[in-house]
């Protein structure tokens, strides 16, 4: 007998009804996932030659009989050809949370194949656009090191501020906004629980600043819940968030069928012939 670890949470969410009707909406950082979001990300790993494993737990009550035993299906585990890169769906297995949301996407990457600790990781949870991760993937995959930075931090905020994003007026140079003043990117010290290689997240004192690193959320009405929340360890390449903000930033409409409570009168759309 097989049950989910948590039946709210599904391994692999269950693709939106056909019978839906589609839209072309925007602004895609305020359209969702359309309720895909672990597919989305899977396809595109697919595509690029990641493995995919599943991580398997059972469950056994004292007096269950071994065919009774219940299996758990819990993480999701992705790794790249060259083992450096590796991206996990960990919605269903117990995962912590950022704003209040629980992570869904965990990606993260290793300077050498000898190492067995992550350099860096980045956190996802539902309702970001998928769109925007296969972006950061695709970029990742097409890394040979995927530790090495290629750029500043002004790569990021250029990269939003050229599709309009207005940077922020206190910290010009390490936070932007966009033009409706709901979702929000900022460079500052890291939440809790974030691994990363920069051992001052591990050593730093509690009147002391941790190490910084790029953070996003959309937040469609101010004091109300988030739509999504987005974090980047502090050894997080500028350039490989760049492109996690240019996609998540752009202009170009997606295809959705589900469309999120909080933004649907917000969201332009078209139908799709």
């Amino acid at each position: 007998m097989e049950a989910p670890l948590y039946p709210e949470h599904p391994l692999d969410p269950s693709t939106p009804n056909k019978g839906q009707s589609a839209y072309w909406v925007g602004p895609r950082h305020l359209a969702g996932d359309d309720g895909r979001l672990y597919d989305t990300v899977a396809d595109t790993l697919a595509g690029l030659g990641w493995t995919s494993l599943t991580i398997v737990r059972g469950r056994q009550e004292p007096d269950d009989q071994p065919e009774d035993r219940q299996v758990l299906r819990s993480t999701v585990l992705h790794i790249s050809p060259d083992t450096l890169c590796w991206a996990q769906w960990v919605l269903a297995d117990e995962p912590f949370h950022l704003g209040d949301l629980p992570i869904a996407w965990q990606i993260s990457a290793r300077a050498d194949a000898s190492s067995p600790l992550a350099h860096w990781s980045a956190y996802f949870t539902p309702d970001i656009p998928g769109e925007v991760l296969a972006d950061f993937l695709v970029a990742l995959d097409a890394r040979d090191q995927p530790d090495v930075s290629l750029g500043g931090a002004e790569l990021v905020l250029d990269a939003v501020t050229a599709h309009g994003w207005l940077r922020d007026i206190d910290q010009p140079h390490a936070g932007a906004i966009d033009p409706t003043f709901a979702s929000h990117l900022s460079f500052g010290e890291m939440p809790p629980l974030i691994q990363d290689a920069d051992l001052r997240a591990l050593t730093a004192q509690a009147d002391e600043a941790g190490p910084a690193g790029w953070q996003a959320w959309a937040e469609p009405v101010l004091g109300a819940p988030i739509l999504w929340a987005a974090s980047f360890g502090a050894s997080v390449p500028h350039d490989l968030v760049a492109v996690f903000a240019n996609g998540l930033s752009s202009t170009a409409p997606v295809l959705r069928r589900v469309l999120p409570e909080s933004t649907r009168e917000r969201l332009l759309r078209a139908p799709a012939s």
